[in-house]
């Protein structure tokens, strides 16, 4: 039963429509597969609409965080949220927030990059998106590379859009306690995505994942391509230790990374306990 609980479609910074996502997961031989754009459920609908038959699909999202990161600074952490109500009113207005403050950080930096001579035009960037979209790094990135400027999304990180770069632009998220909070008062549960990814910037130590734990965190995603082997295992004995959920997700988004769907999965048991967990949204059965 492959389960793969961490995709992105084009209604935040993938590049397959939610419909499309479903198609690629039945091609990648999922069973389910859950959708968590960046701090929006919009693609819930159409993505529902056209789950395959015999496939299941959890509707979730990916939550942006601040959090302390155990060492007397802060960070930023990813939060997996699954089978919560849209509509519960403290999250929509958060994740509506979020989404204003994702569009304007694009915006303020393909306006620094098209100062210094980049081939990028914000009006074009932003005209690109659709509406109410969270816009993110990856839609610059494209802009990048449709100039000739880089040949990859990655270059792009790599070269201009890091975190340490002098066109990076800072955003305020939403503590990770407070986002726990929300998402369990909407019925939900979370995981706390790609939480040792050292490459892409500082990370919690394992007393803040164990703080979050007992805040009512619910699981950390293990099985990454952003892990590698000694990572995972020592994530798997901190999760043991704290009696969280493993999860196993490829982080899939369409043609602006290589990874593919079903590169990492979810063991059934783990997906069993989460929905046993969740009691916000159902999980969709085609």
């Amino acid at each position: 039963m492959p389960i793969d609980l961490h995709a992105h479609t084009a209604c935040s910074d993938g590049t397959d429509s939610p419909a499309e996502l479903m198609a690629a997961a039945a091609a990648a031989g999922l069973d389910v597969v859950a959708i968590t754009d960046h701090d929006t459920s919009a693609g819930w609908a159409e993505a529902s609409a056209a789950v395959p038959a015999g496939m299941r699909l959890i509707p979730g999202a990916e939550l942006s965080c601040e959090s302390p990161d155990g060492l007397g600074g802060t960070c930023t952490v990813h939060l997996l949220a699954y089978l919560f109500d849209p509509e519960s009113p403290a999250l929509k207005a958060e994740q509506s927030r979020l989404r204003a403050e994702r569009r304007l950080r694009l915006r303020r930096m393909a306006e620094r990059m098209a100062a210094d001579g980049f081939p990028v035009d914000p009006d074009d960037v932003m005209d690109r998106l659709p509406a109410d979209s969270p816009g993110g790094r990856p839609h610059l990135a494209q802009a990048l590379m449709r100039g000739g400027a880089v040949r990859s999304v990655d270059e792009a990180f790599a070269k201009y859009l890091g975190t340490g770069s002098s066109y990076h632009v800072p955003r305020t998220d939403t503590p990770v306690g407070t986002a726990i909070d929300m998402i369990a008062d909407a019925g939900g549960v979370t995981v706390l995505a790609h939480p040792f990814a050292r490459r892409r910037g500082p990370i919690v130590t394992a007393s803040v994942i164990a703080d979050l734990a007992d805040r009512g965190l619910s699981g950390v995603e293990v099985d990454h391509p952003d892990h590698d082997e000694p990572t995972r295992q020592q994530l798997r004995a901190l999760a043991a230790d704290l009696s969280l959920l493993v999860t196993g997700s490829s982080d899939y988004h369409g043609t602006n990374k290589t990874v593919r769907l079903g590169q990492e999965t979810t063991a059934p048991e783990m997906l069993d306990a989460l929905v046993d967990k969740a009691s916000g949204a159902p999980v969709v059965v085609g």
